[in-house]
C-alpha cells in the first residue's frame, strides 16, 4: 500500500504534547493528572468511537495498544456507533462509559440532562467535514427541491447543514420537510444512495466526504473549514459519563493519557499513521479505503486535544437554529482538569474551558 502523501500538521498543543510524553511512563502519569484524590481505579472502561478518519487518535490508540497501556490494569472494551445520537444513547443507557464524539451530541445531552450526565474532557479532531453533492449544483440556490443525507438527526454534520442551509435562506425541518429535504442516512448507504442518484448530496465527516468525492463524482460546494475563523472548529472530542468521572478520576486521567499518546504516535509516525488507521479501520468495517480516499481525506483533517471551548456557544446557536437542541446553558460542560494536570506536568501549555467548566 502507498504511504499518503500528507497528514496535516497538528496544533502546537499537541506537537508540544508530543515531546513532551516522549519517553514517559503513561500510567504512572495518568494517576497523578487532575484531581486524582478519592474514587478508587475502575475495574473497566467501555469506549465508544466511530470508524471514521475523524476518530483517527481512537483508531491508533486502539490499533497501537496505546490506550490499553495507559488504563493499566483496567480492562478496556470497545464499542463502535455509525453517529453521535446513537453514543449518547449508550452513554446515558450506561452501556458505554466514554466515547470519541462530534460536539453538537455532547451539547444536547448536557442541556436535556441539565448539565448532569456527562463532561468533555479533551479534544481529538479538527475539521475534516464537507457538503459533497452531485453535478448541477454549484451554488445554494440549486438546493432548493434537493434531498440531502446527513449521518443522523442531530449530529455534527446535521446540525451544520440545517445551520448553514438557514443562512442562505433556506428552510429545513426535522421531518424531512423544507426547501431542502434533509434525510438522515448511515454514510456508508448514503454513499451507495448518492452513487445511485437517489439522493442529491450530503454533509458527511471524513472519509465519507472523500469517497462521496472520489468513489462516486461528486463536488464540494462546502468545506467546512471555510465557515469558521482560521478553519479551526472541533470534529471529535471525548465524552465522559459524570459519574464515571467522579468515580475513577485516575481511569479517566489515563484515557485522557491515551487520547495524548496517540495523537502523539500520530505525528510521531507521519510514514506509517495512514497504513495503520486503515487496518482499524479494516478491521472495524472488513474494508480499508483506498489510497486515494486516505491520502485526500487525511489531507482535511488535523489532531489536537485542545477540544476548543471557545466554539461551543457557536455550535448551541447553531443547534437553537436547526431545531435540534433545546435552549439551555452549557456551563459546566467541560471538565479539562485531567488533561491540564498532565500537561502541566510535563511542561505543555494548558488548554481553556472558555469560562464553560473546570480546568
Amino acid at each position: 500500500m502507498k504511504k499518503p502523501t500528507r497528514i496535516l500538521t497538528l496544533t502546537a498543543l499537541a506537537v508540544a504534547s508530543m515531546m513532551a510524553f516522549a519517553g514517559c511512563s503513561s500510567a504512572a502519569s495518568a494517576d497523578t493528572a487532575g484531581d486524582p484524590t478519592g474514587g478508587t481505579p475502575a475495574t473497566e472502561l467501555r469506549l465508544g468511537y466511530f470508524a471514521n478518519i475523524t476518530h483517527a487518535p481512537a483508531l491508533i490508540g486502539l490499533q497501537e495498544g496505546i490506550f490499553q497501556k495507559a488504563l493499566g490494569d483496567t480492562a478496556l472494551t470497545t464499542q463502535t456507533f455509525t453517529a453521535g445520537p446513537a453514543a449518547i444513547e449508550a452513554l446515558s443507557a450506561g452501556a458505554i462509559d466514554a466515547t470519541f464524539i462530534g460536539p453538537n451530541p455532547s451539547i444536547n445531552t448536557f442541556i436535556q440532562s441539565g448539565g448532569v450526565s456527562a463532561r468533555i474532557v479533551a479534544g481529538a479532531t479538527i475539521g475534516g467535514a464537507a457538503l459533497v453533492v452531485r453535478d448541477g449544483i454549484s451554488s445554494p440556490s440549486d438546493l432548493k427541491g434537493t434531498t440531502i443525507a446527513t449521518p443522523q438527526l442531530g449530529n455534527t454534520q446535521d446540525v451544520a447543514l440545517r445551520s448553514w442551509l438557514k443562512e442562505k435562506g433556506l428552510a429545513t425541518d426535522t421531518t424531512g420537510g423544507g426547501d431542502v429535504h434533509i434525510t438522515p442516512t448511515e454514510n456508508a448507504q448514503a454513499l451507495t444512495l448518492f452513487r445511485d442518484g437517489q439522493i442529491d448530496g450530503a454533509w458527511v465527516p471524513e472519509p465519507w466526504a472523500s469517497r462521496l468525492v472520489l468513489d462516486a463524482g461528486g463536488t464540494v460546494l462546502v468545506d467546512e473549514a471555510e465557515l469558521w475563523p482560521g478553519g479551526v472548529f472541533p470534529t471529535t472530542v471525548l465524552l465522559v459519563r459524570t459519574d464515571y468521572l467522579q468515580a475513577h478520576p485516575q481511569t479517566v486521567a489515563a484515557l485522557v493519557q491515551g487520547d495524548l499518546d496517540a495523537i502523539a504516535w500520530i505525528v510521531e509516525h507521519p510514514d506509517t499513521a495512514g497504513a495503520q488507521i486503515n487496518a482499524r479501520l479494516a478491521a472495524d468495517t472488513g474494508k480499508g479505503l483506498s489510497d486515494a480516499v486516505l491520502t485526500r481525506a487525511l489531507a482535511h483533517v488535523s489532531f489536537s486535544a485542545d477540544p476548543h471551548a471557545e466554539t461551543f456557544q457557536t455550535l448551541v446557536d447553531h443547534g437553537r437554529q436547526a431545531g435540534t437542541q433545546k435552549s439551555g446553558s452549557i456551563v459546566g460542560l467541560f471538565d479539562l482538569r485531567p488533561l491540564n494536570g498532565l500537561l502541566q506536568q510535563r511542561g505543555a501549555p494548558s488548554v481553556s474551558a472558555a469560562g464553560l467548566g473546570e480546568q
